[in-house]
Order: structure tokens, then C-alpha cells, then sequence
């Protein structure tokens, strides 16, 4: 049986983090729109020192779409280009100067995040999340002065809700009072599955304390490593200055071809077509759960499923990743132990309709078994 790292090379089956297998990477799009552009970014551009926020064109495309898929209005001017999710938010909390002050984050909440503020040095306030998103009020109770909030309001990563206009306005007036900034992680863009998704935090707040983080992995590939940001106007220069010397863009050349690959409309195309596909293989997953009677919600781009009571889900992780699959574990999310809880997050993005019915049958077999063990020991 394969470990995780032998398969690493291709995404599992569950996986949560990358684009459906089928549709692949556009080589073909992308091989074209390079081609359009090399002497642009040949003769020319190998003389000068490329623009540290990124090429202008990408940062063009990027403020149109944001205007029509978000409801987020801002210039170019606002926007710069990383190599990222993680490079874009170690941009910002290197610009914003935040070392040792205190920071809300979801709970549970993205891994990677946590990480990033840890290693920012800033005291992390893990707050609560519910059926309406970030529990603001329990934030300003337990941390009021913190100088940061690290949001996922579009589609609450891992548990999926969308933050209720309720708490959108609150958490604004709670940072517009307090002077603290919001970085809105808008990790899926537009991909919600049921419907048209929910406006950016960002757009409700005019441009003063939300710092927009934006990437194409989800939607192109994480191996294209392009991200972006969208700063406050009063943040742009600051943000600037620490881009040119800590973080440069990625390649013109890249950046040139996924401009050229949103201008023709491909990107808008492969989006809807991932909509369609990821409602398809959800449905198929879930109808796969009706049959065996498991509970579980639906949570964004995954599927939760609730365990037996008792069973470890880091257990059944790494016994289904032997099998090829790479469910995540739900109480991996969880800073506070106190606070965490069991279950599988399964990828729908990575569950090929033909394959999930022999894939769910061979990961309740290994619950039953490590319900079994549970029980025995």
C-alpha cells in the first residue's frame, strides 16, 4: 500500500486544498498566453528590475474580477501580487508591525494560519465559530484590544459557514472603534457550490480596515504559487516598500500569461466548470453517506463527518491514507484542546464521482475497525 508521500505526487482521494484532477492544469491556455507574451517579457524587462507589486496588467484583470465575482471595488493601485496565500499574509504582518500584540483567530481555524502568526510572534485569541461565523462578541469580551482579526468569512475554513451580515457589521465596527485591522482570507473566491456566494467582507468596508488575501490555487493550481492582496489605500505604500525588499512578485512571465488567461475569459470558464463538477461529486459523496446512515454537513469545498463517539480521527487518518485517501482531521483545527472536536473533513474537489463509492466503502471499513480497537483496548 502507498504511504502519503509516495502519492504525494498526485492529490488523494479526500484531499482538501486543490483543484479537480479533471480539469487540470490549463497547459495549453497557458502555453499560448506565454507565447503572446515572451518578447514582452524577453529583451525588454531582462534590463529593469520588474514593479515589486506586480506586472500591471494581472493587477488590472484581478481588480475587474474582484468587481464582478466579490462586489469588491478597488484600483489596481490597491492591488499587488504574491506567491500565495502564506506569502500574502507574512507581507502584511510584516507591514503592519504587530509582533506581540493580540490577534483573533477562528476555532478552529486554518493550520497554516496559526502557524504564520506564531511564528509573526503575536498572541493568538482562538475565538469560537458558529452557524453565523466569528463569535465577535466573544472576541471583543475576551480580547477586545487585539490589534488584528484573521477571518475566512466567505466560507468559514474548515466548518464552511458564510459570516452573517449581523457579524460582518459588527466585526467592522469593532475594528473601526478599536483602530485594529481584518485580514479577510478569501481562500475559495467564488467557488460556492449552492448559489451566488457572499460579497467580500471587504466591500462592505470602503477601503479602511480590511486587508483583502486572495489566491488562484484553488481555482488554477497551488503550484502556480500566484496570490494577491488588496490593502487599504493608506497601506499601499507601506505594503509596497516591504514587497520590493522582502517579498518580491513571482515571474513577469507568469503573471503576464494568467493576465492574458483572465482577459480571454478562461478563468471565468474553468471557475463555473469547477462549480458544476464539485456540485456533481458532492452529491455523489453525500448520497454514499445517506446510504450508510452517517451523519455529517456539508462544509464549504468538503463534507464533514461526524465519528463514533471515542474515535480518533488521526488514527483514521493515517490509517486511510495506506489506501490512497487523505481525509483531514477535524480536531487537527483546534488550538484549544479543550475545545476540539472529532471528525473526517472529506475533500470534494479530489473525489471523483466513479471512485467514491469503492473509496467510502474501504475508509467505514477502517472506522469500523478503529471503532473496534477503540472498544477492545
Amino acid at each position: 500500500m502507498k504511504t502519503y508521500q509516495e502519492m504525494h505526487a498526485g492529490p488523494a482521494i479526500f484531499q482538501l486544498g486543490l483543484p479537480a484532477l479533471e480539469q487540470g492544469f490549463p497547459e495549453q491556455l497557458f502555453a499560448r498566453a506565454r507565447s503572446s507574451n515572451l518578447l514582452k517579457t524577453g529583451a525588454f524587462s531582462s534590463l529593469v528590475y520588474p514593479d515589486p507589486r506586480g506586472e500591471l496588467e494581472l493587477r488590472r484583470e484581478i481588480a475587474a474580477y474582484l468587481s464582478i465575482s466579490r462586489n469588491l471595488h478597488c484600483f489596481p493601485e490597491q492591488v499587488l501580487i504574491t506567491s500565495g496565500y502564506s506569502s500574502g499574509l507574512g507581507l502584511v504582518l510584516r507591514m503592519l508591525s504587530v509582533e506581540g500584540k493580540k490577534v483573533w483567530m477562528e476555532e478552529p481555524g486554518y493550520r497554516f494560519t496559526r502557524k504564520g502568526l506564531e511564528l509573526a510572534s503575536l498572541n493568538i485569541v482562538p475565538v469560537p465559530v458558529d452557524t453565523e461565523g466569528l463569535n465577535v462578541a466573544y472576541g471583543i469580551e475576551k480580547a477586545g484590544d487585539a490589534a488584528l482579526a484573521v477571518v475566512t468569512p466567505g466560507q468559514q475554513a474548515p466548518l464552511g459557514p458564510t459570516m452573517s451580515l449581523r457579524r460582518r457589521l459588527q466585526l467592522l465596527e469593532w475594528a473601526a472603534s478599536s483602530g485594529a485591522w481584518i485580514i479577510e482570507d478569501d481562500y475559495l473566491s467564488e467557488l460556492q457550490i449552492d448559489g451566488r456566494p457572499a460579497p467580500a467582507l471587504a466591500s462592505l468596508d470602503e477601503g479602511r480596515r480590511v486587508i483583502h488575501i486572495g489566491s488562484f490555487s484553488k481555482t488554477i493550481s497551488p503550484g502556480l504559487r500566484l496570490g494577491f492582496v488588496v490593502a487599504p489605500a493608506e497601506l499601499v505604500i507601506a505594503l509596497s516598500e516591504v514587497a520590493a525588499t522582502l517579498a518580491p512578485a513571482p515571474s513577469p512571465v507568469i503573471q503576464l500569461a494568467t493576465a492574458r488567461f483572465m482577459h480571454d475569459g478562461h478563468y471565468m470558464q474553468r471557475v463555473r466548470r469547477l462549480k458544476r463538477l464539485y456540485a456533481v461529486q458532492r452529491d455523489a459523496l453525500c448520497e454514499q453517506l445517506r446510504m450508510r446512515d452517517a451523519e455529517w454537513i456539508k462544509a464549504g469545498l468538503a463534507v464533514l463527518l461526524k465519528l463514533p463517539e471515542g474515535a480518533s480521527d488521526t488514527k483514521i487518518v493515517r490509517e486511510a491514507m495506506k489506501n490512497g485517501m487523505a481525509p483531514s482531521p477535524l480536531s487537527a483545527w483546534f488550538a484549544n484542546p479543550a475545545w476540539a472536536q472529532t471528525g473526517l473533513l472529506l475533500g470534494v474537489a479530489t473525489a471523483p464521482e466513479q471512485q467514491v463509492a469503492a473509496s467510502c466503502r474501504r475508509l467505514f471499513e477502517i472506522i469500523g475497525m478503529s471503532e473496534t480497537c477503540d472498544q477492545e483496548q
